[in-house]
């Protein structure tokens, strides 16, 4: 194994191509697992909820770099979920898990999660960074609250800056969503290699474009409507997605051949 090259070790991995109505079985078996274990992916969601309204009132002055914080919270969505992909696996081998099956899955044997959370945590900060540029450097007037933004960037008519904010970050979140899409919970399942892991996520999305885009589309559709919702709504959305993932993962690749972590 170690001697593989990462492209060698990612065609172990036997892939399926998916139709355009497995997203949505997708997210009614999320759904199902969430009516199964609510307390771990409930006390998941509540984290994520407390940070982002942690964020809120830290930045509430600063809209400029709030707007690409929370946007930027779509690059690192597939690190949070890792704990409450272990309770899908759990659940889909007859076992019932607890917090202490999510939190396990915080605590692996080696450092890929780690390196890739790295990776994610890097992208996402380059995007708040990149975000908060554009905005300050383009916008015709300060942006400090929401109602700046809908004024000064979104619904300006003279400018199109909210065009080019949207364009950039879609160019730059569609590579980390093709990166991560099964390449989290296949590491958590199998020895694989980070860049491995990776190239087999690409070559999911890349077997199936259309329904990956779509499924991609729904992600970021729910995780937006959680936010408009004062974030309440990610208390909810967070371990359903999560767990939708997961299914999402079993059926892109349903066999490796390559170890199983213990």
């Amino acid at each position: 194994m170690p001697s593989e090259s990462a492209l060698e070790q990612s065609r172990r991995c036997r892939l399926t191509p998916v139709s355009w109505e497995q997203p949505f079985l997708w997210l009614a078996r999320g759904w199902r697992d969430l009516l199964r274990a609510p307390l771990p992916g409930l006390l998941h969601g509540l984290a994520v909820t407390s940070f982002g309204l942690l964020l809120l009132w830290l930045a509430h002055r600063h809209f400029w770099l709030l707007a690409g914080a929370f946007s930027g919270f779509l690059f690192i969505g597939p690190l949070a979920a890792t704990g409450l992909y272990a309770v899908s696996r759990a659940l889909e081998r007859g076992r019932q898990p607890t917090l202490g099956t999510a939190l396990a899955a915080w605590h692996p044997k080696d450092h890929r999660l780690v390196l890739f959370g790295l990776l994610l945590a890097a992208a996402g900060t380059g995007w708040v960074l990149t975000s908060a540029s554009l905005i300050t450097a383009f916008a015709p007037q300060p942006v400090r609250d929401p109602v700046d933004f809908l004024h000064v960037v979104v619904l300006n008519e003279r400018s199109w800056l909210f065009e080019a904010w949207l364009s950039l970050g879609g160019v730059l979140v569609a590579p980390v969503y093709a990166s991560s899409v099964v390449a989290i919970p296949l590491m958590l399942e199998r020895r694989i290699g980070v860049l491995a892991a990776v190239l087999t996520s690409w070559r999911a999305v890349m077997l199936s474009p259309g329904p990956m885009a779509l499924w991609g589309a729904l992600l970021m559709a729910i995780t937006l409507l959680g936010m408009s919702t004062l974030l309440l709504g990610l208390i909810v959305a967070v371990p359903w997605l999560s767990y939708a993932s997961w299914h999402a993962y079993r059926d892109l690749v349903p066999q490796a051949d390559l170890p199983q972590v213990d």
